[in-house]
């Protein structure tokens, strides 16, 4: 082994003794925080997990693949739908069930089978094209919400969602209290998170980037790129329905507003301020972009208008985001 394998062994190492750090403190605080924490506080902290869960969908396209996504709301508000229809009194007398276990297979196989139709025709396109094809097919399901009241409830969507349950044979365990729920959101952040990396480290990952960086060149190599995005786009759409099922579950409510494009919108924000091409950035900007409004309204009058400075100076200043701030990285490094 020569002197610079040595110097490459050891930084990896470092960096993996580094991660595993940040890991063990963040899950040392993510356990400690319900018990020292307020109704409030849980409440912002299962949001911002859901929508990291959603964050992270989107940059597998947006970050990885270079596919500038403005309908991914379709899937987050479709998985929020099958689960509060699936959990409704109409749907148990037919002998479906409210087990999260059940739900999940259920909401992930319907929003990643949509992403793959939706797929098919959108990426026979690209650029502008590409883009607003999936914003119409968001605005065609927020419409389709909206007047098949029947079964989605119309502009009132579908209150009264019940608590999950986790059954498996003859255990099971009633989701009930905010604690309930807030280790039920870490959970699957944390598998989110875990899965979302092995995939975009993988040599599927891989080719992903070979997509974005120049596509021509991956297909002069062998590579079916037409299939290769379409897998990320129904992957990214399922981890999608996943956070509109999770969020669904803890609001007891899904309501057409999930469908409507500026969900889209606010989640390419949180990818664009946290950091494109990274796991970590769009969990910094769902944490920045869902708190920001939180506590900036109970201070400022105005926020929303320092709220789209901050954005801006973010776009000026410092475009690989949040995570590319803590890495010291600047704006000529870019």
């Amino acid at each position: 082994m020569t002197a610079v394998s040595v110097q490459w062994a050891r930084m990896r190492g470092w960096v993996h003794r580094k991660r595993a750090v940040v890991w063990l403190v963040f899950l040392g605080l993510a356990v400690i925080f319900p018990f020292v924490s307020t109704l409030y506080h849980k409440a912002l902290a299962i949001e911002v997990m859901a929508f990291a869960i959603f964050a992270m969908s989107l940059d597998l396209l947006l970050g990885y693949t270079g596919l500038p996504s403005f309908g991914h709301a379709a899937f987050f508000g479709l998985g929020a739908y099958v689960t509060a229809y699936l959990s409704s009194t109409n749907a148990l007398a037919l002998g479906l069930t409210n087990n999260l276990l059940v739900l999940l297979l259920v909401v992930v196989t319907v929003t990643a089978v949509t992403a793959l139709i939706i797929g098919f025709f959108a990426l026979r396109t690209s650029g502008i094209y590409f883009l607003m094809i999936t914003l119409a097919s968001a605005q065609m399901l927020f419409s389709i919400a909206i007047r098949w009241s029947g079964v989605t409830g119309g502009s009132d969507g579908l209150p009264g969602v019940p608590q999950p349950m986790i059954g498996l044979g003859p255990l099971s365990y009633q989701i009930s209290s905010r604690e309930d729920y807030y280790f039920l959101l870490l959970l699957f952040f944390i598998l989110s998170y875990w899965l979302l990396q092995h995939i975009v480290n993988s040599p599927f990952g891989w080719a992903l980037r070979g997509i974005r960086e120049n596509e021509p060149r991956l297909k002069s190599l062998g590579y079916n790129t037409f299939r290769y995005k379409m897998a990320a786009f129904a992957i990214s759409g399922a981890f999608a329905g996943l956070a509109g099922m999770l969020l669904v579950l803890f609001f007891r409510h899904a309501s057409p507003n999930n469908l409507y494009w500026t969900i889209s919108g606010e989640a390419i924000v949180m990818v664009i301020i946290g950091g494109t091409g990274t796991l970590s950035g769009p969990v910094l900007g769902a944490a920045l972009v869902r708190l920001f409004p939180q506590f900036a309204s109970s201070y400022i009058a105005r926020w929303e208008t320092l709220e789209g400075i901050l954005f801006i100076l973010f776009v000026l200043y410092a475009p690989k985001g949040i995570l590319g701030i803590l890495r010291g990285q600047r704006k000529e490094e870019t």
